[in-house]
């Protein structure tokens, strides 16, 4: 059994999974206190899983009928992320691992995500492109195996997730702005506002930091009172401008590579109108179940299954990193 930590962001999460890919628990505390400020205040949210995370380890041992005696590893996000965050949970896995003498392994948080298609009892065996977008990620890789991938293409300022965060609180929807956003577009004119689609980016590098600011400019010229007539039009339009760029940048990757299988995952996954346009692509599709395409410990213990432990002088050094990736 493989006991998984991940505390990158604002969810606190534990999980066990098994040495074939079963998932026997997968606990996921949402903090639930960050729409207040319109966005994750990563000093809070270090706070946060300072107080819940051993009762998320706790539950999620217990889900799983296994306590620590039953551990064979302990896994853990070590970056990217809120790097207050990360260590939190970092030093709780070192801990645990110190005390009971389960071997640690260090896990990439994007390997992580990757890491998701291989849960039993349907896993998505390699090779496959993948696209993974989330508040703060977007990339695509090439994945020929379970160890690491080649990163394809990746956001040049702003991911996904947070174009979505950001344009539905200058629409005045709640946090996070994903599902309000989505619902706010039903009914809504896709084409009625002509957003930006990053068309001079090349390759298979996204960029959203210009569509943010044309949906800036676009509410402001048009007027409080206006904007928020227009709300429908204006969400259907923004939407359908982040769904056509990552859709136009999935299906290069596919012709690039000449693969025919595709997996994507992170939250932005769940967005509806991005599951239709994937869908019509042609390739073999995978998409997990949506409790692991958002932040989740499952995937991390997943991860660990293919790599390999610390050695103890290296287990106590462990330290957490907020950007970067490692050599894969």
């Amino acid at each position: 059994m493989i006991l998984g930590i991940e505390t990158s962001c604002d969810d606190t999460c534990a999980a066990v999974v098994d040495g074939g890919g079963a998932i026997l628990s997968n606990v996921v505390g949402s903090q639930g206190i960050h729409d207040r400020y319109g966005g994750v205040v990563p000093e809070v949210a270090a706070r946060h899983h300072l107080e819940h995370l051993n009762a998320a380890i706790d539950d999620a041992l217990h889900r799983a009928a296994a306590g620590l005696g039953h551990l064979e590893r302990i896994a853990v996000t070590q970056g990217p992320g809120l790097v207050g965050a990360l260590l939190v949970g970092v030093a709780a896995a070192k801990a645990l691992s110190a005390a009971t003498g389960v071997p640690l392994v260090a896990v990439d948080h994007l390997e992580a995500h990757v890491a998701a298609n291989f849960a039993a009892p349907a896993p998505f065996e390699p090779p496959f492109v993948c696209l993974v977008a989330s508040g703060g990620h977007t990339f695509l890789a090439r994945v020929e195996d379970r160890t690491g991938f080649a990163v394809l293409g990746a956001t040049l300022d702003d991911a996904a997730g947070e174009a979505f965060d950001k344009g539905a609180r200058m629409l005045g929807l709640p946090f996070p702005g994903g599902p309000h956003l989505q619902r706010a577009a039903e009914g809504g004119d896709p084409a009625a506002f002509a957003f930006p689609r990053a068309a001079g980016v090349p390759g298979l590098d996204f960029s959203f930091a210009g569509l943010k600011t044309a949906l800036l400019y676009t509410v402001r010229d048009l007027g409080e009172a206006e904007a928020a007539r227009r709300r429908a039009d204006l969400a259907a339009s923004y939407q359908e401008a982040i769904v056509d760029a990552l859709v136009r940048r999935v299906e290069r990757a596919l012709e690039a590579t000449g693969s025919g299988r595709l997996a994507i995952g992170g939250g932005v996954a769940a967005n509806g109108p991005l599951r239709e346009r994937i869908a019509g692509l042609g390739a073999v599709v995978h998409v997990p179940e949506p409790a692991l395409c958002t932040d989740n410990a499952a995937m991390v213990a997943l991860a660990a299954r293919d790599r390999d432990p610390l050695d103890r002088a290296a287990a106590l050094a462990l330290d957490a990193y907020a950007t970067g990736e490692r050599d894969r």
